[in-house]
């Protein structure tokens, strides 16, 4: 599965992620744009790319599954009353050009289209940087602006009437190994207790990795945790947890999320250490 363009991230001159613009995917998958493969500074791969058990989960990137009702999210949609149905209602995220593109991050210009019309323009910026020799951090902006002569509203499965899935936003497919990750914020540990919370920052650790993701404003930092362990290792961040969000015409919503990207495994104060490294104001 590839693109026909893509560029490679990389921190002090060591790759570290490729990311493809154009992906050749089918209109099911809600095409966009996605990070993979993303790897630690050793090499360990930490992102995965249309994996068997969710084929629409595009390593790292922005998912929604509810914008007017148009799936941006791939797979089936959660409709009230019926469940997870299939529908001709996908949606696809166009790059349209780099406003800049350096080896160590780019400012990208995207339009959200679907039923032939643009919905959102987008403005992503990323960049990599270094922050240990054994660690680094990936710091991903997207900026949404409702480009339609009517408010745009965004919704999740649980604003839909699926409890507890209210998955819809910046979104990082992980790893699967034999044993599912550790996940834990400063002050509760495991899904149960960290999924649907809001948190400054949400540790994802493997085998020989670790993730910590971090909003980077504080209207990022309200948006409740989607975390997901046993089923699937996966982290997002939720725009539409208890309601939609609304966006007014020409009006934006901006959400910065950073994420350290460590090898081994950290523990909470390792966690802690590099985020406030990663997120220094």
């Amino acid at each position: 599965m590839t693109g026909t363009d893509s560029l490679v991230l990389r921190v002090a001159g060591r790759p570290v992620g490729r990311y493809v613009t154009r992906p050749a995917l089918p209109a099911r998958l809600s095409p966009r744009p996605y990070l993979h493969p993303v790897t630690t500074l050793a090499g360990t791969t930490v992102t995965e790319l249309a994996p068997a058990d969710h084929l629409h989960h595009l390593g790292v990137g922005v998912a929604v599954p509810d914008v007017e009702g148009h799936n941006f999210w791939g797979g089936r949609t959660f409709v009230r009353d019926r469940g997870p149905t299939e529908l001709d209602n996908h949606g696809a995220q166009r790059h349209t050009s780099f406003q800049l593109c350096d080896p160590d991050g780019f400012v990208e210009e995207l339009r959200w289209v679907a039923a032939g019309r643009e919905l959102l323009h987008e403005r992503r910026t990323v960049a990599a940087t270094a922050l240990t020799d054994t660690a680094w951090a990936l710091d991903f902006t997207f900026s949404l602006t409702n480009t339609t002569s009517g408010t745009l509203t965004i919704g999740s499965p649980a604003t839909n009437g699926r409890p507890g899935a209210a998955y819809g936003g910046f979104f990082w497919r992980a790893r699967k190994e034999q044993t599912p990750p550790q996940a834990f914020t400063a002050r509760a540990h495991g899904e149960s207790e960290v999924h649907g919370r809001s948190a400054d920052w949400l540790a994802l650790t493997g085998e020989d990795w670790s993730l910590v993701f971090a909003g980077a404003t504080e209207r990022t930092r309200r948006d409740p945790w989607f975390v997901r362990t046993t089923e699937y290792p996966g982290v997002g961040s939720s725009l539409a947890h208890g309601e939609r969000l609304a966006i007014a015409p020409g009006d934006t919503a901006v959400r910065r999320i950073v994420t350290v990207v460590a090898d081994g495994r950290l523990d909470r104060d390792g966690a802690s250490t590099l985020v406030r490294k990663a997120v220094s104001p």
